[in-house]
């Protein structure tokens, strides 16, 4: 899927820090994605996040195409351990990005989540046992 997206003039920016759980879940599902992007539809708002490898961008079903929020320098070298939470900055592109990042806060993970369920392997592996002789010369 290829989408082009916009930006209006930055509103505000701000510092903040992301869970690990969200950093990491959306960094692995980056490393397993063949183009280096990865959408991640946030169904409970009518949301779609596109995680790249420099930024995570929010789209509005309303506005497709406009950028709203974007989570944009994360420092995971910063932490001491990948279960810390990673710094990064909210950049607001809209008057109502502020509220909207509340939910986002709480959507997201489960979004990704979801996502990840159905990207992982479902079988199980097999160990086969082979009988003992067959090694022995």
């Amino acid at each position: 899927m290829e989408i082009t997206c916009y930006r209006n003039t930055e509103l505000q920016r701000e510092p903040r820090h992301l869970r690990a759980t969200v950093y990491n879940t959306g960094h692995l599902l980056l490393k397993h994605s063949n183009d280096g992007v990865v959408f991640v539809p946030i169904r409970s708002m009518q949301y779609l996040a596109v995680i790249d490898y420099e930024e995570i961008i929010f789209l509005d079903s309303a506005n497709k195409s406009w950028v709203e929020i974007a989570w944009q320098n994360f420092r995971p070298q910063q932490r001491n351990a990948l279960t810390e939470a990673v710094p990064y900055e909210a950049v607001y592109y809209t008057s109502g990005a502020a509220e909207t990042m509340k939910r986002l806060q709480v959507e997201l993970p489960s979004a990704l989540k979801a996502l990840a369920a159905k990207t992982s392997p479902s079988n199980a592996a097999r160990i086969i046992k082979l009988p003992r002789s067959q090694f022995n010369g």
